[in-house]
């Protein structure tokens, strides 16, 4: 059972959810940069949690099915069709063997997610499918994916599913926007209506100056060019150090906020390195990453900070949602 690739787009990779515990060695964890979006489209196939999922920036794949497929899409989202049809975001949804899904450019926010029944089943590389571009491991090669590529798919009773979805008439897209996408909070600021990524405190903090805390959660931040999957370089109104950004380096974490010399942000996303020597202001919580990792250069965000509580809570909100859906086809 495969997937055949037609037309990759610019990026498009193998992404699960993530390889842990190997940091100690100097690999990355990679993995979904929008967790939120690839656990949703797991659930809504019926795979179980960290089953392999194709991740697609700003303009989607074109595939061929080589058998029945039950797939989801979630995440930025944009036209799509099977066989010239459009197709909808966040439903479970057939394909036929021999059947093509077309997808085009995202017309906002810019990552999208293809699920698929069984999940991608590439071989693992140190218990993770997911692909690290720079370590060459993982995924199709270690690699983005080309023209030509074969993904093999992990067993899955197509027509049992499918029989499932249809007799509970779960085919239907969902809806509800605060099930479609990651919940996170807004600020209003100067008449713009801002993503507020909420963090937790260091674990250098004391490093900064207290203006220079008041003016990171007071600030409006805008993506800069140089943003990818590895991090979100920011630029704003500059952070205050008492004595400068250096610091001897230590482990760096997802939503680690870095500040450059220059007073500048840097918020690290799944391909972030493991280790760093700037002064780390705060963690963005895992539960508002999803928010950042759909954002393009030219958007703006601003922080606040929160309790380590408070982002445990955020974080069960969102499984508790997650689970919802899953639920539906257990």
């Amino acid at each position: 059972m495969s997937i055949t690739v037609l037309d990759p787009g610019p990026l498009t990779t193998v992404q699960d959810a993530g390889r842990l515990g190997y940091a100690a060695q100097g690999y990355r964890t990679c993995g979904a940069a929008d967790s939120y979006a690839y656990r949703l489209g797991n659930a809504l196939v019926g795979n179980t949690p960290g089953a392999a999922v194709l991740e697609c920036t700003l303009r989607g794949a074109a595939l061929r099915f080589e058998q029945d497929t039950i797939f989801a899409l979630t995440g930025a989202e944009s036209p799509a069709a099977l066989d010239g049809t459009p197709v909808p975001y966040y439903a479970p949804l057939l394909a036929k063997a021999g059947s093509t899904l077309q997808m085009g450019m995202a017309a906002a926010g810019l990552r999208s997610y293809l699920a698929v029944g069984g999940g991608i089943a590439t071989p693992p590389v140190l218990g993770s499918r997911s692909t690290d571009i720079k370590c060459h491991i993982g995924g199709a090669e270690g690699r983005k994916l080309a023209k030509g590529d074969s993904l093999p798919t992990g067993p899955c009773d197509t027509a049992a599913l499918w029989q499932t979805i249809a007799v509970r008439q779960l085919g239907r897209p969902l809806r509800d926007a605060r099930i479609r996408t990651a919940p996170h909070p807004v600020r209003v600021q100067d008449t713009q209506t801002l993503p507020l990524l909420r963090a937790v405190a260091g674990p250098q903090d004391a490093a900064f100056t207290a203006d220079g805390l008041r003016t990171f959660t007071h600030g409006v931040y805008t993506l800069t060019p140089n943003c990818d999957r590895m991090a979100c370089k920011l630029a704003g109104p500059a952070i205050a150090m008492k004595n400068g950004a250096d610091i001897l380096s230590d482990g760096i974490a997802a939503g680690s906020v870095q500040i450059s010399a220059d007073g500048q942000p840097i918020v690290m996303l799944a391909d972030h390195q493991t280790t760093g020597g700037y002064a780390k202001i705060a963690t963005v919580i895992s539960a508002d990453l999803p928010a950042l990792a759909q954002l393009r250069p030219g958007q703006a965000v601003a922080f606040d900070f929160v309790t380590p509580a408070q982002a445990v809570q955020a974080a069960r909100r969102q499984a508790q949602i997650l689970q919802q859906v899953a639920a539906r086809l257990q």
